[in-house]
């Protein structure tokens, strides 16, 4: 479910005072209901590749939706390694206090190019960088009002110039019909056979 934006803006996040030049684009409540300390283990599943249930991008629109943009970032020259991070922008980890600096960096996504920047007991940060955008993707673990918690994604970014405004401009229907749905369902039924099997155990 798509959320206001207030609901991570009002958080005490700690990427507020890192990415504070960034624009946040979306906010999603994940179907991924757990306990106080069930955060990592929502990392993990994002930074883990499944081979027995589906990943976000398995899902056949995103997946033929990232193949279509994949695509064109060869043939354009989008994702060259002279616009990533540490080439065309620097990484946020640059930006990070002390406490976050030495704390724990967390895992990089083993199948999209993310890089991780920090975790903490209930945030986690990645980052990514092309030709047309710095982007970031904060996963924070929030209650959900109910005696539980549950999962909370943040993406943020900064637009390249006037092109990166107008791709993300135009990517914005996509995103909103095809990708996001399709990947939160994803993400809640890997949870929900992820816990199955724990219970089991």
């Amino acid at each position: 479910m798509r959320l206001p934006k207030t609901a991570h803006t009002s958080r005490p996040w700690r990427i507020h005072e890192i990415a504070d030049d960034f624009h946040l684009e979306d906010v999603w409540a994940l179907p991924t209901p757990g306990g106080p300390d069930d955060h990592a283990r929502l990392v993990r599943q994002f930074t883990t590749p499944d081979t027995d249930h589906a990943s976000p991008v398995s899902s056949p629109v995103p997946r033929l939706l990232f193949a279509i943009r994949w695509k064109l970032g060869a043939l354009l020259g989008w994702d060259k390694p002279d616009t990533a991070i540490g080439a065309r922008v620097r990484t946020l980890r640059d930006r990070l206090p002390t406490d976050l600096r030495e704390g724990p960096r967390g895992t990089d996504i083993a199948t999209l190019p993310f890089t991780s920047v920090y975790q903490t007991h209930d945030e986690w940060v990645a980052e990514m960088a092309n030709r047309t955008v710095h982007g970031v993707m904060h996963i924070g673990w929030v209650p959900d009002g109910a005696g539980g918690y549950r999962g909370q994604m943040a993406v943020l970014v900064k637009p390249n110039g006037l092109f990166g405004a107008v791709y993300m401009a135009g990517i914005r229907p996509f995103r909103y019909l095809g990708v996001y749905p399709a990947l939160i369902r994803s993400i809640g039924r890997r949870w929900q056979a992820n816990s199955g099997e724990r219970s089991a155990g």
